[in-house]
């Protein structure tokens, strides 16, 4: 079997819009230049947030269910047979988390996994606005192999 990744590392600013188009962009590119998983930057919606401890970025987070960024990317994963584990900023009951959204080529989330090992620290505040997740360490089988994601220090 073979197998062609492709890693979006771009600069991100302005708008949520603006970046989630940015990321649109570069993954339809990625999808007509062959890939089948196609990697987004870490919570590509906005600007690293967790430099400073503000209360605002709270407002931020959205849930999974409902979630337009996730459900755009599922049209795009079905449209071209790819596999895109989305990055967003998770706000589930009481608490936030730093998740991962795998959309599978068929364009259906098959899982959701959530950041397990949470820097603190000058210019990671990130204890400040996610929870350690809850999920454990996940793998699901695609059609391009089974693949598992880790965000950041996990």
């Amino acid at each position: 079997m073979k197998i062609r990744v492709a890693g979006i590392q771009c600069a991100l600013g302005g708008t949520r819009e603006e970046n989630v188009e940015r990321i649109e962009s570069w993954v339809l590119r990625a999808a007509k230049e062959g890939a089948n998983v196609v990697l987004p930057p870490e919570l590509f919606e906005g600007p690293y947030f967790c430099k400073t401890e503000e209360t605002k970025f709270f407002d931020w987070a959205r849930p999974l269910e409902g979630n337009a960024t996730i459900e755009r990317f599922q049209k795009i994963a079905k449209a071209h047979r790819l596999v895109i584990p989305i990055s967003f900023y998770e706000h589930a009951g009481q608490a936030y988390y730093n998740s991962v959204a795998m959309i599978g080529a068929d364009g259906e989330v098959m899982g959701l996994y959530r950041k397990s090992h949470i820097p603190d620290g000058p210019g990671y505040e990130e204890k400040y606005y996610f929870r350690g997740g809850d999920t454990g360490f996940k793998a699901w089988k695609t059609p391009h192999g089974t693949l598992g994601v880790g965000i950041c220090w996990d």
